[in-house]
């Protein structure tokens, strides 16, 4: 595995992502945001936070997948959520579980950020991600 992800001792616990992720090898893999749309560009879950997180990760699994990786690869997630307060983390956090078994998400995640935005490109996007990757193959 080009990945080995872990939290030291001392940095906040119980957290649904590890702290520190080293990676090797000769490839690094960035893709762009993601959103929750199908490959047409039909919005997938208008109104709703699960369903867009579980959309973008489909997405992001789909576009490691182009690039001959997967999430094991992955070293950092990003995630902007518009509108956000503390409140959205079980939805935010519903949409991540409901498809950890489906895509092969390592749990706990990789390294993760969720930030929150006012907007994003357009009126129906509630969630936006990027992912680094590195990987061996190719």
């Amino acid at each position: 595995m080009s990945v080995t992800r872990f939290s030291p001792a001392g940095l906040q616990p119980h957290t649904p992502y590890h702290h520190v992720a080293v990676a090797t090898g000769s490839r690094h893999i960035h893709v762009s945001g993601q959103i929750a749309r199908l490959g047409d560009g039909t919005p997938v879950a208008p109104g709703d936070l699960a369903g867009q997180v579980a959309q973008v990760l489909r997405n992001t699994g789909r576009a490691l997948a182009g690039a001959d990786a997967s999430f094991q690869d992955v070293v950092r997630l990003t995630f902007y959520v518009t509108d956000w307060t503390p409140d959205k983390i079980g939805p935010f956090m519903a949409g991540i579980e409901s498809v950890v078994e489906e895509l092969g998400l390592p749990w706990p995640l990789p390294p993760a950020s969720l930030i929150g935005v006012d907007h994003l490109f357009e009126p129906d996007v509630l969630v936006e991600l990027e992912a680094t990757a590195v990987s061996q193959n190719g």
